[in-house]
């Protein structure tokens, strides 16, 4: 598929540090110039008689030179004391004095920093990225955190009224005319309330079933769509990946013979895992037809039809009463919606049998200072739109609670929370190998999905890499007892037969 998989609510995810209601403006899709692909993540920028650069296309004119370095001196500081460069639409190249440049800013027109830099801003920043009025060379990552900077000085009054001045003097519409871009149905859509199962299945799928094909060619051989668990930073994705999975089966002590529900089993590479490794009896759920599938067909390959199972099945709608004796859910509590937490852990519950496991790990929104807002400040938010790119684009529906609501809400349902880890370095170091194979095969990923998917997801993982390494967010996972009634849970007094 290479349409954009818009979605509508992705609530507390606000990986890009950098967005409220606002109007939902599709992105502007250009047409480049032909044998244009200097967006290719290269070490450095094409120069300036790049045949490929589009320099030729618009006029040199010192007026808006002048003014987009006004505009970025306003938001980033003077040339010589920024840590990255900015190639203009010109071919002309600004550099940092002291440093070799984390990254690149490519202004492909004259107005792209006009069209960036209107509310909201989160969105029409990253809605130009994806119309590729700009491109970033070098880390992604690093460009994330321009996020800050922007929102910072777009707080303040007098800054923004001098960013304004600049910006009036750039054009409004000076890239090619955008042609319509195809959209995947809304979840909005469905015509139900949001975190309805008919919504939820929409919802997931607007995100997970982009294509197999495409997730083959970032993720490890077992394609874990989750935190990996990294020993060692020098460990492979594929190690990783599997030590994760390890983890979270030493944790639930799982054992032969023992019935083991995940719950949002993806791919199916935890299932197959605990079948092969610990000898239970595996059923994996999910609402995506292509992970279905594609799951099915890897639990064919490997003879394991016996002890794996997985179907379309939304949680709340399993009829297993007491049935299961671990259970795993792996980035399933984001989709789930914060009021939906009760009734999540309610079902998990009562899936579970009595002296039974569950193990929840999920990405989790960390609380900022405390103290009430400023007016000024509230109202700044709203013009920001926190989460607006994630919202639409990335991940429908879903929320991201708080560690505390999360262990809240399953004691509340009957749970005795014991233990608690936090990986949130570990999906730092996950997310940059998926952004780095995803640049890798950037060709094969345009042909598989379309330009827009690709940028999407660059964007998204990066700036999710940059908001769990700065500790914006957090990655938790929490083990869940449902003791019997005298008390007993299968947790034994140490955590030593999980690294033994």
């Amino acid at each position: 598929s290479n349409q954009i998989r818009a979605a509508s609510a992705h609530g507390a995810h606000n990986q890009m540090g950098i967005g409220t209601e606002r109007k939902q403006t599709q992105p502007r899709k250009r047409v480049r110039p032909t044998g244009n692909d200097y967006n290719t993540h290269r070490d450095s920028p094409p120069a300036a008689n790049d045949s490929r650069h589009p320099h030729g296309v618009y006029p040199k004119t010192a007026r808006e030179s002048d003014a987009a370095r006004t505009a970025l001196n306003i938001l980033f500081g003077p040339r010589a004391e920024r840590s990255f460069a900015v190639q203009f639409w010109d071919g002309q190249v600004d550099r940092p004095d002291d440093a070799t440049p984390d990254f690149t800013l490519v202004l492909n027109y004259p107005g792209t920093l006009r069209r960036m830099l209107k509310p909201p801003f989160e969105l029409s920043i990253c809605e130009a990225f994806i119309a590729a009025d700009f491109d970033i060379l070098g880390s992604a990552e690093s460009a994330a955190g321009l996020g800050e900077n922007i929102r910072s000085d777009l707080a303040s009054p007098l800054r923004l009224a001098r960013l304004t001045r600049a910006l009036r003097s750039l054009p409004t519409d000076d890239a090619p005319p955008p042609h319509p871009v195809v959209r995947a149905r809304d979840p909005h859509e469905v015509g139900s309330a949001r975190h309805t199962p008919l919504r939820d299945a929409a919802s997931v799928r607007s995100h997970y079933d982009v294509g197999n094909d495409f997730y083959q060619m970032w993720l490890d051989k077992r394609m874990v769509y989750s935190c990996a668990y990294f020993t060692s930073p020098d460990n492979t994705l594929d190690d990783a990946q599997e030590a994760k999975l390890e983890h979270i089966c030493r944790k639930l002590r799982l054992s032969p013979g023992e019935k083991f529900l995940d719950v949002g089993c993806g791919w199916g590479g935890l299932i197959m895992h605990a079948a092969e490794r610990f000898g239970v009896t595996a059923h994996g759920i999910t609402l995506s037809y292509e992970q279905a599938a594609l799951a099915r067909e890897r639990i064919r390959e490997r003879g394991l039809e016996s002890r794996c199972t997985v179907e379309l099945r939304d949680y709340r709608q399993l009829s297993a009463n007491g049935e299961f004796d671990k259970i795993a859910s792996v980035g399933m509590v984001e989709h789930v919606g914060r009021a939906n937490l009760p009734v999540y852990f309610d079902k998990l519950h009562t899936y579970l049998r009595s002296g039974g496991l569950l193990l929840n790990h999920g990405i989790v929104h960390v609380p900022g200072a405390t103290g009430k807002p400023r007016l000024r400040d509230r109202i700044f938010d709203r013009f920001w739109g926190d989460n607006a790119f994630i919202n639409k684009y990335v991940f429908p529906d879903g929320e991201l609670p708080q560690l505390a609501e999360v262990i809240a809400c399953a004691e509340g349902s009957g749970f005795e929370t014991r233990d608690a880890e936090s990986l949130r370095e570990h999906y730092a170091i996950t997310l940059r190998h998926w952004v780095r194979n995803l640049e890798q095969r950037r060709p094969a990923a345009v042909a598989s999905v379309g330009e827009e998917i690709y940028r999407i997801w660059r964007l998204y993982m990066a700036a999710s890499a940059f908001g769990f390494a700065s500790g914006r967010l957090a990655v938790d996972q929490v083990l869940l007892a449902k003791p019997n009634l005298s008390g007993h849970s299968a947790v034994p007094l140490t955590r030593a037969d999980i690294y033994a």
